[in-house]
Formats: structure tokens, C-alpha cells, sequence
């Protein structure tokens, strides 16, 4: 078993991360959850131990693994706490706010001979994972541009910030999702185009990014924006004989929000009506239109990777290279705000 503790008890941890770590009981022990309150709105889960005091999870020789779900500004100084007493960790996303951050944390993790790792649980995001099922089946072609959206229409979220600060910027909090599947699908581009807005004037919260990654003569686009009242397509994928549109995100969040949890059977799995569409022209020049049924989205894969990581020494699922490069492309787009 891999014995885990959590700093953090808040959403990130009872949402994104308990109800996936807990379902893998024949290989995953959550002992203590540290929160600095006591009073908290989740319910508790039996047989963890919560606390107040952190030294229940630096002082315990079982714990194995420590999973840092706090606000982003702390994941760089807990994660090397957290290495410092001898712990692996995992670190919610955005891993650090800058690549000299995230590469002294793995620096720090290889001297220790111990595992640090960004969580990319949207790796595992059924939408993404049925994209590259219909990549690979080759049916488009040699792919020509690929568009990822990632919408809200949450207007009072930017018009409540009154001022920009890293820990709401929309390209930190939502491009570390999108900009990991892209590279963890497509690696390191040749070139990249940043346009990340204000959209409520200077000063304000970044609330807009568009960003052109360029790979040979494929552009993977990465956009998202608080001010969508109708969502883009979640992906569309071109080739040269045709085009895939999934229009609806994975579902996991959909049900996890709901409080429909992954002991459910159907959890995260998309209906008929959430099946993206297929389009294309095939060798002998007749048109294809159809459905595609979507793959099924699973969060505790992070988890599974980890104990795999762990307990039988296999490579980490998320590359130390892949965290560095996300954070530098994040550090590169936001300079345009922070310079403006």
C-alpha cells in the first residue's frame, strides 16, 4: 500500500483528488488530512486521521506521499517543506509560479533520491482521451490545426477582481490544465504566440488567453475566456481528409460538483448526446459522417501512476521536462501583463 497524507481540506482536495485516491483500496492508505482550521464544510471520511498540526504528517514514518491541494502561492514553499522532511509529494496545478521554482523543487527531489509531481489529472479527461483515439485511428490525415477551448461564461468572477495577482490569473488557473495535454500529447513546439488579455482594462484580472503552439505546419490553438455565454466546442481536430468536433468537456467535473461520485457506474461517462462527430473523406473518396463513442475519463489513473512511481520504481506519468516547459510558456505569457 502507499500511505498518503493531504495538506489542504478544501476543494481541491475533497473534489479533485479524495473521491480518486479512495477508490483504489488495494493500493492507496489516506491516513491524515492537515487543514489549519478544524472547522471545515466536507464531510470527514472514516478512518482518516484529521489534524491541525502538520508535524501528525512530517513526524509519521508511514506516510509515504504528500499531496499539496492548497492555494497555488503555496505549492512551491510546501512542496519543498514537504521534501525537506523526507516525503515525496505530489503539487496541485499550476505546479510552481516559476520554472526557477519548479526546477529547484526537482532538483531538491533527485539529492533526496524522492519523487516530486505536478497533478495533471485533466490528462485523463475523457474528451482529450477520445481525441487522440480518433487521431490515431488515422482517418483524418496528416492533422493540419487543432483548436482546444476551455469557456465560461462567468462574467461576476473578473468584474470581483479589482486588481491582476498570479493566483487569479485565468492563465495560470486554466491553461495549466489545457497546456499539459498538449504537451504531454504533442511535446515541446516549435514556436509559440501568446495573446493573454485583460479584458476589463489594465490592472484588472487576466481573464482571456489564445495561444498558438506550432508544430511543423500543425497550430494547436489553446483559448479560453470568462465572457463565453455559448461554449466553444471543447475540440476540433482538422486534418487533411476531415475534421473531429466534441463539443461538451469531460463529464467527471459535471458529476463530482453534483456530488454523484465515482462508486457510481456512470460517473463521468458521456451519453449519445455528448459523442463528438467524425467527418471525412476516405481513400476512395466517399463521405463519412458519424458519432464517435467518447473513452472514459479516470482522474485516480494520476493515483495508480504514483503507487506504480512509488512502490515499484516506474517512470513518473508526468515528465519533470513537461512541468518546466508549462511553467516557462506560463511565465512567458503572463510577462505581456505584468511588463504592459
Amino acid at each position: 500500500m502507499l500511505t498518503i497524507a493531504y495538506i489542504g481540506n478544501g476543494k481541491s482536495a475533497n473534489r479533485y483528488h479524495l473521491p480518486f485516491s479512495t477508490k483504489l483500496t488495494d493500493k492507496i492508505n489516506v491516513k491524515t488530512i492537515y487543514s489549519p482550521i478544524e472547522e471545515n464544510t466536507w464531510a470527514k471520511i472514516d478512518g482518516v486521521h484529521y489534524t491541525t498540526d502538520i508535524n501528525d504528517i512530517y513526524g509519521d514514518p508511514e506516510i509515504q506521499l504528500v499531496v499539496i491541494s492548497t492555494p497555488s502561492h503555496l505549492h512551491y514553499p510546501l512542496g519543498k517543506e514537504a521534501l525537506l522532511h523526507g516525503k515525496n509529494a505530489l503539487i496541485e496545478k499550476p505546479f510552481a509560479e516559476t520554472s526557477a521554482e519548479a526546477k529547484e523543487l526537482f532538483a531538491l527531489a533527485k539529492e533526496k533520491g524522492l519523487l516530486v509531481q505536478c497533478y495533471q489529472n485533466r490528462r485523463f479527461d475523457s474528451d482529450f482521451l477520445t481525441v487522440q483515439k480518433v487521431i490515431e485511428s488515422g482517418v483524418l490525415g496528416d492533422l493540419i490545426e487543432v483548436e482546444m477551448h476551455y469557456d465560461y461564461f462567468r462574467p461576476e468572477i473578473p468584474r470581483s477582481v479589482k486588481e491582476f495577482s498570479l493566483n487569479t490569473s485565468y492563465l495560470y488557473g486554466h491553461a495549466c490544465h489545457t497546456l499539459d495535454q498538449v504537451i504531454s500529447y504533442f511535446g515541446r513546439p516549435d514556436d509559440v504566440h501568446y495573446e493573454v488579455r485583460q479584458l476589463l482594462g489594465k490592472n484588472r484580472m487576466n481573464d482571456y488567453f489564445d495561444l498558438d503552439l506550432f508544430y511543423g505546419r500543425m497550430k494547436v490553438s489553446v483559448k479560453s475566456s470568462y465572457f463565453r455565454l455559448k461554449e466553444r466546442p471543447s475540440f476540433v481536430v482538422y486534418g487533411e481528409n476531415g475534421v473531429f468536433v466534441k463539443e461538451t468537456k469531460d463529464r467527471q467535473e459535471e458529476h463530482l460538483k453534483a456530488f454523484h461520485m465515482p462508486d457510481n457506474a456512470d460517473f463521468g461517462i458521456d451519453l449519445p448526446q455528448h459523442y463528438g462527430t467524425l467527418t471525412y473523406i476516405d481513400q476512395q473518396g466517399d463521405y463519412h459522417e458519424e458519432k464517435v463513442i467518447s473513452e472514459i475519463g479516470d482522474y485516480s489513473r494520476v493515483y495508480d501512476g504514483l503507487y506504480e512511481s512509488i512502490i515499484n520504481g516506474k517512470d513518473k506519468i508526468v515528465k519533470d521536462e513537461e512541468t518546466i516547459l508549462q511553467i516557462e510558456m506560463l511565465e512567458t505569457g503572463i510577462q505581456q501583463i505584468q511588463k504592459g
